[in-house]
């Protein structure tokens, strides 16, 4: 028996009132609780207050983090009929001369949906009419040997029913250079030949690769693009946004600092973290929580 257990025992015994009847009943006598067993009762006490409201505060943030997912009604839609129609978040080409860069972030279609984003990156240089976008879609592998997708498509088109989330923006002079840049990263990708949701390498692993070998981008991926840490055999590298730096074990457990992204703790792929320079709060399942860079 633990001393606690004892310690409710003994008090017990002191208090509980004679049984009738019973001619070796003794007196009541009402002894003060000694002061190291309230000390105990008084500390499993605390203890269940304290477990029950962790409880609470962790079923409390799931159904936040399901209620608020902008993903949460991706579930009920039919992947065949989903929309793709376009959000306005593009400029269109044919008014628009100047070069264009700019990183897109939506959430999956089905279940992962609650967790994760899929991302993609358009360009479209000086004078050019369509837009080139890159991307990794897993599925392409059922048919070819790489996942890398290239190809002229509206960039801010839904994803499956969900609407695109502008992550990185650049245009004017100079942004004709990143495209070159951003084409030749994209064609160097290590792992096209393979697609794993969780923890990597999947799109998000594909733009964050993009990012560091062009960090003038300043991509700022939030915790629901999981695959963003995957480093395959690599422990240390720069943040996805090509500036400060992460260690990362698999995409599974790792730390990151940057001036872009802030201060992030990644834990089986889900990342949580603040921005101080941007003020937000980072959060697996719901994502940036505060002011857009």
């Amino acid at each position: 028996m633990t001393l606690r257990a004892l310690s409710r025992f003994a008090y017990r015994e002191l208090h509980q009132p004679p049984v009738s009847g019973l001619r070796c009943a003794a007196p009541v006598i009402q002894y003060p609780c000694p002061p190291e067993l309230c000390a105990l009762l008084l500390a499993e006490q605390q203890d269940m207050k304290i477990h029950r409201r962790i409880r609470l505060f962790c079923l409390s943030f799931c159904i936040m983090a399901l209620a608020v997912a902008p993903g949460a009604n991706a579930v009920a839609q039919d992947w065949r009929t989903a929309s793709r129609e376009p959000v306005g978040l593009a400029p269109d080409p044919a008014a628009t001369s100047e070069a264009v860069v700019q990183v897109y972030g939506a959430r999956t279609w089905g279940w992962r949906g609650y967790i994760g984003i899929h991302t993609w990156i358009a360009v479209k240089p000086t004078g050019a009419r369509a837009y080139t976008t890159y991307e990794l879609i897993g599925w392409r592998l059922r048919s070819n040997d790489s996942a890398v997708v290239i190809r002229e498509r509206v960039p801010d088109e839904r994803w499956f029913g969900n609407a695109p989330e502008l992550l990185a923006d650049k245009r004017g002079d100079g942004v004709d250079a990143l495209i070159e840049r951003i084409g030749k990263a994209a064609r160097d990708y290590p792992y096209g030949g393979e697609y794993t949701v969780w923890p990597g390498p999947n799109s998000n692993t594909f733009t964050a690769w993009v990012g560091r070998a062009v960090p003038e981008l300043a991509i700022d991926l939030p915790p629901t693009a999981i695959g963003k840490d995957y480093l395959r055999d690599r422990l240390v590298a720069a943040a996805p946004s090509g500036s400060g730096f992460q260690v990362s074990l698999y995409g599974l457990l790792g730390v990151l600092a940057s001036g872009i992204e802030g201060l992030e703790i990644n834990v089986l792929g889900l990342s949580l973290g603040v921005d101080p320079f941007s003020p937000a709060l980072k959060l697996p399942f719901v994502g940036r929580l505060g002011p857009a860079r």
